[in-house]
């Protein structure tokens, strides 16, 4: 156990990410307490209105959308830890006028509107420079661990906040939720201030260059390795991860339920994210594109259940390996996307991947309010699970095409499914442009083993004759 736990948390025996993970962890708590509140306030000032709660997601995004990609320049050309002290120190400023606004008495839907898209601001700057940064806390082999506990403490605000909102819900009112969590949101500033520069792992300032936008799009564009799982991400991030809309509508409108209820639809989802989280943290090398694509079929299924859940006791228990697969997937693509990119193009990359994942958001979230006010909540829901799993078996198709691999049925003595991989090139042939080109678009992995490539067998039994992928 002790080994396992070792393994697990190994990120944190460096101090840098220690205050990094803690300031996260504390302001992400206070952050789903004002979001869970938020939502609640919402559907209270516009009479139980979904579209309304869809409206507030998308203004909160539409920075993001905007504003992404020159975040990612900003963070390939400046210093990422100066400028998440500035994007923290707005966002808590921004949060502490929220809540007077609140605590008064006098907030309106149009101020809700407000604050949603300038706290969207300071998340667009936020958001990418953070996800870069992660790489300058730690040596290359702990990267994934990094990346992987990083997931594993969104998750556990996730679970925390939503459920300690719920429960302040009751006891406090809204006002006091937001007073609460107001005061967590300042973490991040202080354990920035604290870290110690001298041991941050960043390239040199001289060398960072102009840092074009472009550039970065181009780099992308180039490497198909990178683009399968930031167009899969398009796709579900935006259709796919709509619960913030969905979540508080199905609770109040369809459950009847009140706001404590609401926080436990929410932990349980996150207390399967937390699961997924923690599953991938072991992990030490990129994961293969079926590793991707798998979580993300899986994903889909869950939600389209959901949305067929016949009463709140079976959506929460639906809504934990609907969790555990939202998150595997997105910290697999995430880790797909990060470990393969050089580290010049590390914040641009990345900034596109939020831009997809998050920017999108604006769009699903009005979608799906329109769609719920409509046709129904759930049918906003099993409509998104559907969406998702399309839009995986597409990208499975693509992978297939694009490596030469292909799957096999075997009816005996049960029906099982194969992946069977291309031949490889032999000869000259193997080591001419097309091999370099290849090779160029896999990286190699990071860590001590490297030279083991993380595993998925698909195959229970192999062709006889076959090579079986592995991936």
């Amino acid at each position: 156990m002790r080994a396992v736990l070792h393994t697990t948390f190994r990120s944190l025996q460096v101090r840098n990410y220690r205050l990094f993970a803690g300031g996260q962890l504390i302001k992400l708590i206070g952050v789903w307490m004002m979001f869970t509140a938020q939502d609640w306030l919402v559907l209270e000032l516009s009479n139980n209105s979904p579209a309304a709660l869809g409206l507030v997601t998308a203004l909160q995004f539409v920075p993001v959308m905007l504003l992404t990609l020159y975040s990612g320049r900003l963070a390939d050309r400046y210093d990422k830890r100066k400028l998440l002290i500035v994007a923290n120190t707005v966002f808590a400023v921004t949060a502490v006028a929220f809540a007077i606004i609140v605590s008064a008495g006098i907030v309106q839907l149009w101020h809700v509107y407000l604050f949603a898209v300038l706290l969207g601001v300071a998340n667009s700057v936020e958001t990418p420079v953070r996800q870069a940064f992660v790489s300058e806390l730690v040596e290359l082999p702990l990267l994934p661990n990094a990346l992987a506990l990083s997931a594993a403490t969104f998750n556990t605000a996730r679970i925390g906040g939503p459920a300690l909102a719920g429960v302040l819900l009751s006891l406090l009112s809204t006002r006091g939720v937001f007073l609460i969590a107001t005061a967590l949101a300042i973490a991040p500033v202080f354990t920035y201030l604290r870290m110690n520069t001298t041991e941050l792992h960043g390239l040199e300032r001289a060398s960072r260059g102009d840092a074009r936008v472009l550039d970065g799009l181009k780099y992308v564009g180039k490497r198909t390795d990178l683009l399968l799982p930031i167009a899969l991400m398009a796709v579900v991030g935006m259709i796919g991860f709509n619960f913030p809309v969905t979540l508080a509508a199905l609770a109040k409108i369809n459950f009847h339920a009140g706001a404590s209820s609401f926080g436990l639809l929410t932990t349980a989802l996150a207390v399967g994210a937390l699961g997924g989280a923690l599953a991938g943290s072991a992990r030490r090398a990129r994961p293969g594109a079926y590793r991707v694509i798998g979580a993300a079929l899986l994903f889909g299924v869950f939600e389209f259940a959901v949305g067929f859940a016949p009463n709140f006791v079976v959506a929460m228990v639906l809504l934990v390996p609907t969790g555990f697969f939202s998150i595997y997937l997105a910290q697999a693509a995430n880790h797909r996307v990060q470990m393969g990119v050089a580290a010049e193009y590390r914040g641009r990359v990345m900034s596109l991947y939020v831009l997809v994942f998050l920017g999108s958001t604006p769009i699903g979230a009005t979608l799906a309010g329109w769609w719920g006010e409509q046709y129904g909540v759930p049918s906003s829901i099993w409509m998104g699970g559907l969406i998702s799993f399309l839009a995986s078996v597409a990208a499975l198709v693509w992978q297939l095409r694009a490596s030469g691999d292909r799957l096999a049925f075997d009816l005996h003595p049960r029906p099982r499914v194969h992946l069977v991989e291309a031949a490889p090139a032999s000869g000259p042939a193997a080591s001419g442009p097309a091999a370099t080109e290849s090779a160029a678009s896999e990286p190699a992995a990071c860590g001590p083993a490297a030279s083991e490539p993380a595993v998925v067998r698909i195959h229970v039994k192999p062709l006889p004759g076959k090579p079986v992928a592995r991936v």
